[in-house]
C-alpha cells in the first residue's frame, strides 16, 4: 500500500474540509479501497497509486473551486467524484459566473457590481493603469477598489497590494490619541481592514499583512519609494495636498495599477490648503491611460437615507451657491 501526504495551503480549513470533515468522509466513501486521514492541514492517502492519484485530482480540484469561490459543500465534492467516475476532461460548473460577480469572498459572500458606475469603474481599470473614482460617501468605491486588487493579488497579476490614506484630522487631533503613529493611524483604516476581512481567509491575511504582501500605510510613508508589481490604492483622496498628490503618483513602477478614490464634498484640509484631488482632476485630463470615473447618489449602497441624505446636502450646497451668485450680481 502506498502512502501520499497532501499539503493544504491558502484555504480556510474548516469551510474546505467541511462539518466534521464530511467533505474528505465524501471522497474516502467513493474509494473504500483506500484510507485517507486528515490532521491539520494535511491530509494523508494510504492506497493503490491508481486510487491515490485520482483522490489527488480530486482533492486539488476541490482546493481550486474553495480558492475561487470561497465554500464548498459536499454536493460539489460529488459532482467532482461524478466528473473522475466518467472521465470527463473538464470540470462541469457548478456555480453560475454572473457578469455581475467581481470576487468570492470569505464565507461563500459573493461580490457584485451593485451600480452601472461601479462598472464603469471596473472596465476603466481593466483598461487604464490609473483610474480616479470620485463620488460620495456609501457609493462602493472603496469596497470596489479593493476587491479589484484582491482579485489581481489572487490572480497573480501583482505581487502585492498597498493601500494608502492620508493621515488628516476629520475633526480630531490625532495628537491627543493614544499610541504610536500606527495606533494612532488605525482607526481611520479601518474600512480598509473590514473590506479586506470580507475578501481574504483570517489566517491569509494575518500571514500577507506581516510578510508585507498587502501594505496599509498613511500616505507619508510613501514618499522616496516606487511601487512595482504591485496595486495601490489611494483612499480618501480628497485630504492630499497638491504635492503629496503629485508624489503619490510619482511613485508607481512597472507593472502596477493604480486607483485614487476620493469625495469632494467631505474636504478635511485646514482652510485655504487646496485639495491635491480637485487639482489633478483638472490637471491630468485627456492623458492616455488614466480615466476619470464620476459616482453619484444612484449609486449608493448603504441605507437608504444615505442616498437622501447626499442629495439633501447638495441641493442645499447648490442653493448656496445660487444665493452666493445672486448676492455678486446685485452688488
Amino acid at each position: 500500500m502506498t502512502e501520499k501526504i497532501i499539503t493544504l495551503e491558502d484555504v480556510e480549513l474548516v469551510g474546505f474540509l467541511g462539518v466534521e470533515n464530511s467533505n474528505i468522509k465524501v471522497v474516502a466513501e467513493a474509494f473504500p479501497q483506500s484510507k485517507l486521514i486528515s490532521r491539520g492541514n494535511e491530509i494523508t492517502i494510504r492506497g493503490s497509486i491508481s486510487d491515490i492519484f485520482k483522490i489527488t485530482e480530486i482533492i486539488e480540484s476541490m482546493v481550486v473551486h474553495f480558492q475561487k469561490y470561497g465554500k464548498i459543500t459536499t454536493e460539489q465534492v460529488k459532482t467532482y467524484l461524478s466528473r473522475d467516475k466518467n472521465n470527463e476532461e473538464e470540470a462541469p460548473v457548478i456555480l453560475k459566473e454572473d457578469d455581475d460577480v467581481l470576487l468570492y469572498g470569505t464565507k461563500g459572500v459573493v461580490i457584485r457590481v451593485k451600480s452601472p458606475n461601479q462598472k464603469k469603474l471596473i472596465d476603466a481599470a481593466a483598461e487604464n493603469d490609473i483610474v480616479f473614482a470620485i463620488g460620495p460617501a456609501g457609493t462602493g468605491k472603496t469596497y470596489t477598489a479593493v476587491a479589484l486588487a484582491v482579485k489581481a493579488l489572487k490572480n497573480k497579476e501583482v505581487k502585492k497590494i498597498i493601500i494608502t490614506r492620508p493621515a488628516v484630522e476629520a475633526g480630531e487631533n490625532l495628537g491627543f490619541l493614544p499610541g504610536d503613529l500606527k495606533e494612532k493611524i488605525d482607526p481611520y483604516l479601518r474600512p480598509i481592514y473590514d473590506a479586506l476581512d470580507d475578501m481574504i481567509q483570517p489566517e491569509k491575511l494575518k500571514f500577507f499583512i506581516e510578510n508585507r504582501v498587502i501594505e496599509i500605510a498613511p500616505l507619508a510613508y510613501m514618499r522616496g519609494r516606487t511601487l512595482n508589481n504591485a496595486f495601490v490604492l489611494l483612499d480618501e483622496a480628497q485630504n492630499t495636498t497638491p504635492m503629496q498628490m503629485k508624489m503619490f503618483l510619482t511613485r508607481m513602477g512597472v507593472n502596477s495599477k493604480v486607483i485614487i478614490t476620493g469625495d469632494k464634498s467631505q474636504i478635511d484640509l485646514p482652510t485655504k490648503v487646496k485639495s491635491g484631488l480637485v487639482e489633478a482632476t483638472k490637471i491630468l485630463q485627456g492623458i492616455k491611460g488614466i480615466s476619470f470615473i464620476e459616482l453619484d447618489g444612484k449609486d449608493v449602497v448603504r441605507h437608504r437615507l444615505v442616498r437622501d441624505i447626499i442629495m439633501a446636502y447638495d441641493k442645499a450646497d447648490a442653493e448656496k451657491e445660487a444665493q452666493k451668485s445672486y448676492s455678486s450680481f446685485q452688488k
